[in-house]
């Protein structure tokens, strides 16, 4: 079988104002904004490698709390984030999938399930004026270790095909995600969790860390010294999973510079990234690479 395709990644955010204004200044095009049926909100970014990102406000509290309180694990672990770590952040990376309850009972096999299958609908307009009500089912992995980064497959059912294109082209030249940068400052006590996330059974890494392969795109878990050398990171050692920053393609990194220095962002140059230190609404640092 092959691993699954990273399907987006949840990235808590201070308020959607805040991240829709951030993110446009980094040159991304901003969706609409769209509530889920259990509190939380959000505006994505698309890309054209077919991944996204999940900026992820509180639309209500008192749902939240609620739909937590009742089970909801998606609620339930944003809740427990913010309170440990703040509005900002990267919380969780979800794969796509074609079979959530499969994956649910390998998750339960292998010890790492996160909890109970969360499954929503909401109705859908088409551009006909007709509607359809698409289904999620979302399956859960996570690691005991671990409180503050989990795995998370997601299945769609009855999603029409849809055309993205528009939202796909961005400013700053993105067409994907190249990397979601990870630390541990054991990497490889994780490397079963995230191969089992994934669906990967390989892995490759070196004296700082490992690199798991998706479908589309790399994970890749480092400890302290690592994060260090290849992305410039400053951190502690610490244990667990901790969402550290992320890596887009770009077409032209030359032409992905005149734009940010154009919208007076500030970056540094590194190991041939642009590297964009976190503000709020950006969830992390993040980083531009060809």
């Amino acid at each position: 079988m092959p691993p699954r395709p990273l399907d987006h990644l949840v990235m808590p955010v201070t308020d959607i104002r805040t991240s829709r204004e951030r993110l446009t200044t980094l040159g991304f095009t901003v969706a609409a904004d769209a509530r889920h049926p259990f509190g939380t909100e959000n505006a994505c970014v698309f890309f054209a490698d077919k991944s996204y990102l999940e900026p992820l406000g509180i639309a209500s509290e008192e749902e939240c709390l609620a739909t937590a309180k009742a089970g909801n694990q998606f609620t339930a672990r944003n809740n427990a984030f913010r309170f440990r770590n703040g509005p900002e952040g990267l919380s969780a990376i979800v794969m796509g999938s074609e079979d959530a309850d499969s994956d649910h009972a390998g998750f339960r096999a292998e010890g790492i399930s996160g909890g109970d299958i969360l499954q929503f609908s909401r109705v859908m307009k088409l551009p006909d004026g007709s509607e359809i009500t698409p289904t999620f089912k979302l399956a859960f992995a996570a690691d005991l270790r671990s409180p503050d980064f989990h795995g998370i497959t997601c299945q769609r059912i009855n999603v029409p095909p849809a055309d993205r294109s528009a939202l796909e082209k961005h400013a700053n030249g993105v067409t994907g995600i190249k990397k979601v940068v990870l630390t541990e400052s054991h990497p490889a006590d994780f490397e079963a969790f995230l191969k089992a996330v994934v669906g990967q059974p390989a892995a490759s890494g070196g004296r700082d860390g490992l690199t798991i392969a998706t479908a589309n795109a790399e994970i890749q878990l480092l400890n302290a010294d690592g994060a260090h050398e290849f992305f410039g990171l400053q951190i502690p050692e610490s244990r667990g999973l901790v969402g550290r920053s992320l890596v887009f393609q770009v077409e032209d990194l030359t032409a992905t510079e005149t734009f940010l220095a154009g919208n007076g962002v500030t970056f540094n140059k590194h190991n041939g990234m642009l590297l964009v230190p976190h503000q709020p609404g950006q969830g992390v640092p993040l980083a531009f690479a060809e």
